[in-house]
């Protein structure tokens, strides 16, 4: 065809374009893959629990406050997620929750190969910027974090496969609420604070066992929901953010978000009941559920701040 000798041409001219829809595709489905590892479907929990222990404080005009809000996005769900999907390699592979930006990635074998570095690379920057701003403080901090994480996830050994043991691990989540005093300058936040922080992660990480629960057995994986069946993990859901809003009543003095958590363990106990009973969740309920969360999460962030009902006083 006559087209075909100037096509190898402009191709021979310029041969340095040829590869850039690759590259750009190469780069691409990276952001996507550290985007689904990090789990944004979590991100705006994290934030939530950031704005717990500065609430009504003027923060928002300052670079520290704003240094921690950006870590406990995608460099912290690198590092917490990011090591839970390396050791799930097999596991997850099975799972239909995963491969999207609510749940997290389905990684590739050569994905996996490289979490590690880029887990290392992203969290380096905030590593040393928490130095030089805490001190040996931001050192120990990123300790307690790796501890927590490593506890959780270490094969064979992990606390994620130990009933019980997965739910404690959760407490973890609290260094959040260290980590927001410290970088904005504020004492930490009172006992029950960190008493309902504890509470709500853990019946945060069972509501997520309750929905791989099939999953999670046939994995052969002893978790909390796993032992106890689902029906019995639904009602220790429904106890836990009853104590939630217990908490929330008595020493919070906050009636909306005491009322708010009271609701969800209403509906625990109506799904227990009633509803799904020990039936799963389709796929579609799941997706919704989780964004119903982070609608709530949103929502109520801007009356978490201004009532500073779990902050220092």
């Amino acid at each position: 065809m006559p087209t075909e000798a100037p096509d190898r041409e402009r191709q021979a001219a310029r041969p340095d374009e040829a590869p850039l829809p690759r590259e750009v595709g190469g780069l691409a489905a990276e952001a996507r893959f550290l985007l689904k590892t990090s789990r944004p479907g979590f991100w705006l929990t994290s934030l939530w629990f950031y704005l717990l222990p500065i609430g009504g404080r003027q923060v928002f005009g300052s670079a520290h406050f704003w240094l921690g809000a950006a870590y406990v996005t995608l460099p912290l769900g690198m590092l917490i997620y990011g090591w839970n999907d390396a050791v799930d390699f097999e596991t997850d592979r099975l799972n239909p929750r995963k491969d999207s930006f609510l749940f997290g990635a389905r990684p590739n074998e050569a994905q996996i190969a490289g979490l590690p570095w880029r887990i290392a690379l992203i969290q380096a920057p905030f590593a040393i910027l928490f130095f030089w701003l805490l001190g040996w403080r931001g050192i120990a901090w990123f300790a307690a974090l790796l501890l927590a994480t490593a506890l959780y996830n270490w094969p064979r050994i992990g606390f994620k496969g130990r009933a019980g043991f997965d739910m404690l691990n959760q407490v973890g989540y609290l260094l959040v609420f260290v980590l927001s005093s410290w970088l904005s300058g504020v004492p930490q936040a009172p006992w029950f604070t960190f008493v309902f922080g504890a509470l709500f992660a853990m019946h945060s990480h069972l509501f997520g066992q309750i929905m791989d629960h099939r999953h999670d057995l046939d994995a052969g994986r002893q978790t909390t929901s796993g032992t106890l069946g689902i029906r019995a993990a639904k009602c220790l859901m429904t106890a836990l953010l009853a104590a939630e809003s217990a908490i929330l009543w008595l020493y919070a003095h906050n009636p909306a978000m005491a009322l708010g958590l009271a609701a969800g363990a209403v509906w625990f106990t109506l799904d227990d009941v009633w509803l799904w009973r020990d039936r799963p969740y389709s796929q579609g309920q799941m997706r919704l559920f989780f964004l119903g969360w982070n609608a709530a999460a949103l929502i109520s962030m801007p009356w978490v701040w201004k009532t500073a009902a779990l902050a220092a006083r």
